[in-house]
């Protein structure tokens, strides 16, 4: 199946894996400098070589006068092979059980033709092929083929905001008339709760966590507040702290899980910027800017691929807007698959431009880092998405600086909309520069620290929407508790301060 100016990853030979590590640590190219104990550990385990991996974690520990930093990056990469085995659990045999119970009458030389095309993710680890687990249901988003294969059709689960209706129409008519930028409110109530298995910890040991938790941003949500914690006394975070969080302590009971919740209010504003293309200008690079184009390793690094790509897909176009179109739409063509964990990843930008596919926050962070290559300045946000009915999930978006008009919001996942008769064209771009009123950000960067500070290793290096959850030990994986989110749709209370 062929993806539009994706380059399909093959599997990187070491020496390649090598430059690339260096060049993710450093930034710029390091043929010639032998790579550190990290960076080799980090190559050896993207090309699936676990075992040599380990073995030379364990020989750089040993050696006098490690740097506690090396030393704690040392550990994460091993904890980093444990969490891709999480993800990585079926061989073939397996997977092709999974995908029988969809299309039962699959034969092997069709799942090898899907496997060849790239279509069923999988690595090679210590000569071993594992599929990650979601690659079978991902095999039906990524294929119109394998789709129509399927014995019964999958009912849809989208979000109804990834279509065009009624909320886009208001958002964009409430700020032509009104020369506002914030529009077309909602109040609601949540209450996240995080649940972690019975004697996951012993018994009276104090389990610490980290709720998500709103951050304050003048239009775009406003009033937020703390209504309930369980247990009582939450410690919510600075309202300037990046990643917001609150935070709760409660000790373990033997047989019995621990569950702790954060119930808060806010008022949510719908954005919408009315962007005239022959306006925008290249932005002056404040010192406020700056850091918004520049690369910020390991996520965000200028690589060669990067840049054909970017060639390719930008050419001869020098206005910003009209750039930045052409990286959305680019990247709106990758389709949406469920994702490994972040942190298992070594560069979420590097990844999804070979991978063809890529989940929300994969196809943002390749967005952000087309757009600061291009030196129009891009951040990262992310939050909880909700609905009128029952539709909830995690989600990454974004924002771009785009002068005379400022920080304006993107959402390259919900992508370009499709006006109908009678619709007012513009509405197509309506996520690039505006945003609906349906999600709540918990964090205006990615890979922040807590407040109060996490002692291990987080399960999620990049975002912030689940949860986090340690004792004296160690960290909680996900693997060893569960998550809820529940909301209520409440009358707007009056705008103050505006």
């Amino acid at each position: 199946m062929a993806r539009p100016f994706m380059i399909l990853r093959t599997r990187r030979a070491l020496p390649a894996a090598l430059a690339l590590a260096c060049l993710l640590a450093v930034g710029t190219p390091c043929a010639s400098t032998a790579p550190s104990p990290v960076q080799h550990a980090i190559a050896l385990i993207d090309a699936g070589q676990f075992k040599s991996a380990d073995a030379d974690i364990t020989k750089a520990l040993a050696e006098p006068g490690l740097p506690a930093s090396t030393r704690d990056e040392l550990l994460f990469q091993r904890e980093r092979m444990r969490r891709i085995l999480i993800d990585f659990t079926l061989d073939a045999d397996a997977a092709k059980a999974r995908i029988r119970k969809q299309v039962p009458d699959l034969s092997d030389a069709e799942f090898t033709r899907w496997d060849q095309q790239g279509l069923l993710e999988h690595m090679v680890i210590d000569g071993r092929t594992l599929y990650f687990k979601r690659a079978p249901n991902n095999l039906f988003l990524l294929s119109k083929e394998a789709a129509a294969r399927r014995s019964k059709p999958a009912p849809s689960n989208d979000d109804p905001m990834e279509t065009l209706n009624a909320h886009h129409r208001a958002a964009r008519a409430e700020s032509l008339v009104t020369h506002r930028t914030s529009v077309t409110p909602n109040h609601v109530r949540v209450t996240e709760t995080v649940t972690v298995d019975a004697d996951a910890v012993p018994a009276g040991e104090t389990i610490r966590a980290w709720l998500p938790f709103p951050r304050e941003l003048p239009g775009q949500q406003e009033q937020v507040r703390l209504v309930d914690s369980q247990p009582s006394g939450a410690n919510v975070a600075p309202a300037a702290t990046m990643q917001r969080t609150a935070y709760l302590e409660r000790k373990a009971e033997a047989g019995k899980p621990t569950t702790f919740a954060v119930t808060y209010e806010l008022t949510i504003y719908a954005q919408y910027h009315d962007i005239d293309a022959n306006k925008v200008v290249a932005a002056k690079l404040t010192p406020e800017l700056k850091p918004f184009v520049e690369e910020r390793a390991p996520h965000i690094v200028f690589t060669d691929d990067l840049r054909a790509f970017s060639r390719k897909v930008v050419g001869d176009e020098k206005n910003p807007y009209r750039i930045a179109q052409k990286l959305f739409a680019a990247v709106d063509q990758i389709p949406w698959a469920g994702a490994r964990e972040y942190s298992t990843i070594s560069n979420l930008s590097d990844y999804t431009l070979h991978a063809g596919h890529g989940d929300c926050g994969e196809q943002t962070m390749l967005l952000i880092t087309l757009l600061r290559l291009n030196g129009i300045p891009a951040r990262w946000q992310s939050g909880w998405i909700f609905s009128d009915g029952k539709y909830n999930n995690i989600h990454d978006w974004g924002q771009l600086y785009l002068a005379p008009y400022g920080w304006v919001p993107m959402d390259v996942t919900f992508g370009q909309l499709h006006p109908g008769q009678g619709d007012d064209p513009a509405l197509q771009w309506f996520y690039l520069g505006g945003l609906d009123a349906y999600r709540i950000a918990f964090n205006s960067d990615f890979s922040q620290p807590f407040v109060p500070p996490k002692q291990h290793f987080r399960s999620e290096t990049v975002d912030s929407q689940r949860g986090e959850l340690e004792w004296r030990r160690g960290n909680l994986y996900f693997n060893q508790w569960d998550y809820d989110f529940t909301w209520q749709l409440l009358p707007v209370p009056e705008r103050t301060g505006r």
